[in-house]
């Protein structure tokens, strides 16, 4: 996974250039990301790995099932993908490329699990000091587990924040035992 990562850096980080020049990051991160999870697909990957298959051929297939808003910069880029041969890297090269928007734009995606359904007030004024906490603008996705007991557990990216009463009867478990 991280090599994949590393290959596909230096695309996402042209595709991520070549759009904000353009000035259409919203259309060029649709498209690699429909293209992305297109060639997630494990029958698609088959395909793209198979040698019968002239590259152009495969990148063509791919821009066919992405639809009519493509772009002459992003079919340019899915052919050089191909003529290297890195039309596999597509979801990591999505992946990255939405992180570098989400950067650029200072927004971020956030999953909220709590104990009892959040009321929208909740949500509204979690969201808030969450955006002003990161200072980016947050978007906040609630969803409900009654094993927590009560409380929260607030996850975006690498950052767990465990404020539910079952993670802290763990640690106080936990201390207890050692």
């Amino acid at each position: 996974m991280a090599q994949l990562r590393t290959l596909a850096r230096p695309y996402a980080k042209a595709a991520f250039s070549a759009a904000q020049d353009q000035k259409q990051l919203a259309e060029w991160s649709e498209v690699l990301t429909v293209a992305g999870q297109i060639t997630a697909n494990e029958d698609i990957r088959q395909l793209l790995a198979s040698p019968g298959t002239e590259e152009q051929k495969k990148a063509d297939m791919i821009l066919e099932c992405v639809g009519d808003n493509v772009t002459e910069s992003v079919r340019n880029f899915l052919m050089i993908l191909a003529a290297n041969r890195r039309l596999s890297l597509l979801p990591e090269i999505a992946a990255l490329f939405n992180t570098y928007r989400a950067d650029f734009e200072r927004t971020v995606d956030i999953d909220v699990t709590s104990a009892y359904e959040l009321t929208d007030e909740q949500q509204q004024k979690l969201a808030q000091a969450l955006s002003t906490k990161l200072e980016r603008q947050v978007s906040l996705a609630a969803s409900m587990d009654k094993s927590l007991i009560g409380g929260v557990i607030v996850r975006t990216g690498d950052m767990v924040i465990d404020a539910s009463v079952r993670g802290k009867l763990t640690k106080l478990a936990d201390a207890l035992g050692s």
